[in-house]
C-alpha cells in the first residue's frame, strides 16, 4: 500500500500574487496537478493534500480530483511540521507514504516508479530520491556509502569546503515505511536558526535509509518564483514539443510555437511559426497550422489550414479553410469543406459543409445550412439590448454584401438576398428578398457654397 502526501501549504511570497504558488499554471495544468498526475502510474491506494494558505482556493481548485484528503496545517513550521499533520489521519496505517511537494511539476511517473520500487524490494525504512546538480549551491548535500545507503545529510551552510565538493543534492522527495516515520515524527525538534521542523531530521533516526538518483537532474526543479516559473515552462515546453516531432509532427520553428500537456496532434501536422495550442485541442492528421495562430479546447479535422486565426472552443471538420484573421469562438461548428476568410467572426454559429464566409462578416448565436455563401460584411444582428436570438438561414442561400440579417429570423434554402439589405422579417424558400430604400438621382444638383 502506498498513499500519497502532498505539501501544498506555504505561501508562496516570493510569487507575489494572491494565487496560492501551487495553483499557477504551468502549460494547461497547475503546478499540484502536474505532482498529481506524477502519481497516476502508481498503485495509490489515498491521496492527502497538505494545505495551509489560501486552503479554500486549492480545494476549490481541486474539487473534480477524486477521492482527495485535505489536511490543515494552521501554522507553516516547516516540511517536518507540514507531515506532522498526517499523524491523526493515518493512524494505524501500515503502508508506506510517499511525500512530495506541490511546487516541484516535472517529475515524470517513472521516476517516482522507481522510487517507490527500490523503497519497497529493499524493504528500506526511507528512500530519498537525489540528484547530481551541476551548481549544487545552496542545497543539502547527501553522502552515501557504495551502495547508496545514505550515512549523513548536511545543510549547505554546515558542510565543509571539502563536503561542498559533492554534488548530490537532496530533491525533497520521500518514501517512508509510514510506521517508523510515525514514531520518529513527534520527536522532531525545531532548535536550529528558521526554527522550523525539518523532515530530514527524521533519517538520522532510522536505521536503513536510501538514495535514489534521478537521472535527468531538471525533474527535480521547484518553482518560487516568476524566473524559476519560466524556466520550468521552457522545460516542460522542450519535452513536449520532443515528444510530437518525434511523434511525426513538423514544427517549422520549435522555439516559436507552445503546446500545452492535453493537446493531441496527429502525425503529418504542419505547426507553422509563432503558433500556441492550448486546453484540449485535438488536430488531426494533415492540418497545417500557422503561422501566428492560437487554436484553445477545439478539435480540427483532418486537412484544415488555418492562418493568423484564434479558434477558441470551437470544432471544425476536415477541410476547412480558417484565416486570415479569423475568430472562432463559443461553439462555433465549421461542416466539412467550408472557407472562412478574412476579418470573419463565428460566435455560437453553426455551418453546413461547403459554406464560404469569405471576408468582414460576423455571425453570432446562427444555424447556417450547407453550400451557402455570405457575402462580404453581412451581419446577423443577434442583440436587441436583453437577450441573443437565433437566426437560420437554410442550404444554398446566398446573402448580398452588406447585408443586415436581424434576429430572431428565418431565412429559407435557394433564397438570394439583395446586397445592402436589412432583412426584419422570415425569408421564404426560392425567394429574392430586397429591404432597402430605392435609389433616388437628383438631376443637375450640387451641393451650394458658403459664400451664396
Amino acid at each position: 500500500m502506498v498513499a500519497v502526501a502532498l505539501l501544498a501549504a506555504g505561501r508562496g511570497t516570493r510569487m507575489k500574487s494572491s494565487l496560492p504558488k501551487v495553483l499557477h499554471p504551468l502549460g494547461g495544468r497547475s503546478l499540484i496537478e502536474r505532482v498529481l498526475d506524477s502519481v497516476s502510474n502508481l498503485p495509490i491506494d489515498r491521496r492527502l493534500i497538505v494545505v495551509g494558505f489560501a486552503a479554500d482556493q486549492v480545494k476549490i481548485a481541486l474539487a473534480q480530483e477524486p477521492d482527495l484528503e485535505f489536511v490543515e496545517q494552521t501554522e507553516q513550521l516547516g516540511t517536518g511540521h507540514a507531515v506532522q499533520q498526517l499523524l491523526p489521519p493515518l493512524q494505524g496505517y501500515d503502508g508506506d507514504v510517499l511525500v512530495l511537494n506541490g511546487d516541484v511539476p516535472l517529475l515524470r511517473p517513472e521516476t517516482l516508479e522507481k522510487l517507490v520500487k527500490t523503497h519497497q524490494e529493499a524493504n528500506n525504512e526511507a528512500t530519498l530520491l537525489t540528484a547530481h546538480f551541476p551548481d549544487p549551491t545552496g542545497y543539502g548535500r547527501v553522502f552515501c556509502d557504495a551502495n547508496n545507503r545514505i550515512k549523513e545529510i548536511v545543510e549547505h551552510r554546515d558542510c565543509t569546503e571539502a563536503q561542498r565538493q559533492n554534488s548530490r543534492i537532496n530533491a525533497g522527495v520521500y518514501c517512508f515505511r509510514w510506521s517508523s516515520l510515525a514514531q520518529i515524527l513527534p520527536t522532531l525538534s525545531n532548535d536550529n536558526d528558521q526554527q522550523e521542523y525539518y523532515l530530514t531530521d527524521v533519517v538520522r533516526f532510522m536505521q536503513v535509509v536510501q538514495a535514489v538518483d534521478v537521472e535527468d537532474h531538471q525533474e527535480i526543479l521547484g518553482v518560487n518564483d516568476r524566473l524559476q516559473l519560466a524556466a520550468t515552462y521552457d522545460i516542460l515546453q522542450t519535452r513536449i514539443k520532443e515528444n510530437w516531432m518525434r511523434a511525426g509532427v513538423t514544427l517549422v520553428d520549435p522555439a516559436s510555437i507552445t503546446i500545452d500537456s492535453e493537446v493531441v496532434l496527429e502525425p503529418d501536422v504542419i505547426i507553422e511559426p509563432q503558433t500556441h495550442l492550448r486546453g484540449r485541442s485535438h488536430i488531426r492528421s494533415g492540418c497545417r497550422i500557422g503561422p501566428s495562430s492560437l487554436i484553445e479546447d477545439s478539435e480540427l479535422g483532418e486537412n484544415v489550414t488555418v492562418s493568423f486565426s484564434v479558434i477558441s472552443d470551437s470544432t471544425v471538420q476536415a477541410g476547412s479553410r480558417v484565416g486570415p484573421y479569423a475568430h472562432l469562438r463559443g461553439q462555433a461548428q465549421v461542416g466539412a469543406g467550408c472557407r472562412i476568410g478574412n476579418f470573419v467572426e463565428l460566435k455560437k454559429a453553426q455551418l453546413g459543409n461547403r459554406t464560404n464566409v469569405a471576408h468582414l462578416s460576423y455571425l453570432g448565436d446562427a444555424q447556417i445550412g450547407a453550400q451557402v455563401n455570405v457575402g462580404a460584411g453581412t451581419i446577423t444582428a443577434n442583440y436587441d439590448g436583453y437577450q441573443k436570438h437565433q437566426t437560420i438561414i437554410g442550404d444554398r442561400t446566398k446573402t448580398g454584401s452588406n447585408s443586415i440579417l436581424v434576429a430572431p429570423l428565418t431565412v429559407g434554402s435557394d433564397v438570394t438576398i439583395a446586397a445592402g439589405s436589412t432583412i426584419t422579417e422570415d425569408v421564404p424558400d426560392n425567394t429574392l428578398a430586397i429591404a432597402r430604400s430605392r435609389q433616388t438621382n437628383k438631376s443637375g444638383w450640387k451641393l451650394k457654397s458658403a459664400s451664396s
